[in-house]
């Protein structure tokens, strides 16, 4: 399998390693750090990493974390549950900004 930090190699990215040479040394500083087994395993971190990717809505990310847990030993189902977390998040979001359409809904009965 494929080394899982691949996607430092796209012209993109170094392009932007080239624009900011220490800042994105710190940066993968700090992403090699974040993913160090601590009180949480690597595992579970990546499954923490799928189910934000799947929020924050990219593609690269969440193909990138998905290959990572799967390297750390998570499986298809572990995986599906973490998308499911993610999916009850965004569902909570809609209904926490429904107050908005709410408030507009009482202003228009009175």
């Amino acid at each position: 399998m494929a080394d899982p930090h691949d996607w430092v190699k796209a012209k993109s990215v170094q392009k932007l390693k080239e624009l900011q040479p220490d800042l994105f040394d710190r940066f993968l500083e700090f992403e090699q750090a974040v993913y160090e087994p601590g009180h949480l395993s690597t595992k579970v971190k990546e499954l923490i990493a799928v189910a934000v990717t799947h929020v924050t809505q990219c593609e690269a990310c969440t193909a990138l974390h998905t290959r990572n847990a799967k390297m750390a030993g998570a499986t298809d189902a572990e995986i599906a549950e973490a998308v499911f977390v993610a999916m009850a998040l965004r569902a909570g979001a809609a209904i926490g900004h429904f107050k908005t359409t709410a408030a507009t809904i009482d202003r228009t009965h009175e």
